[in-house]
């Protein structure tokens, strides 16, 4: 079983890619979150979208694919509370990690959606930086994905192609 987490900054194509490929995937659990209960995140919430998601990726293992898409994971919501409070709660970095990891570059027009957050260049910037950061923190593997949506998805196809 192979897991590869879609990682970066919002509106960046991680979960058209995803839902995109064919290939099994754990849609985000944050954006169901944000729908339900609004933007006005705490600490607490950021810690049940990783908890909601990690069940989700629990259960999409449990059908044993062997290839899983990840769209993000607790590294991921560990940035946004670096982003948002400046400070990462150690259970955010606890969970099990992806085998590698994309790192999607804020390089796509912004799209508003109604659930995200950071639309401006320094904001997008920003984030794209801490959500490296916690790539490099955490000590996993990861490869950038850049360009427009079809060179986006010949690099996610041709990784996947790579591992499988």
């Amino acid at each position: 079983m192979i897991r590869i987490c879609f990682h970066g900054a919002e509106s960046t194509g991680k979960s058209v890619l995803a839902a995109k490929l064919g290939w099994p995937w754990v849609p985000e659990y944050g954006r169901d979150y944000a729908e339900q209960h609004g933007t006005e995140f705490t600490m607490a919430d950021l810690l049940a979208i990783a908890e909601g998601h990690e069940s989700r990726v629990e259960a999409a293992l449990a059908a044993n694919p062997p290839l899983l898409i990840l769209d993000t994971d607790a590294l991921m919501t560990a940035a946004w509370a670096e982003m948002l409070f400046g400070e990462i709660p150690g259970k955010l970095l606890a969970y099990p990690k992806a085998d590698l990891y994309l790192l999607f570059d804020p390089d796509l027009p912004w799209i508003e959606d109604g659930t995200r957050m950071f639309g401006s260049l320094a904001d997008r910037a920003r984030f794209a930086a801490i959500a490296e950061a916690m790539l490099i923190r955490a000590g996993v593997p990861f490869e950038h994905v850049r360009g427009n949506w079809t060179t986006r998805e010949v690099q996610v196809r041709n990784i996947i192609a790579s591992l499988t």
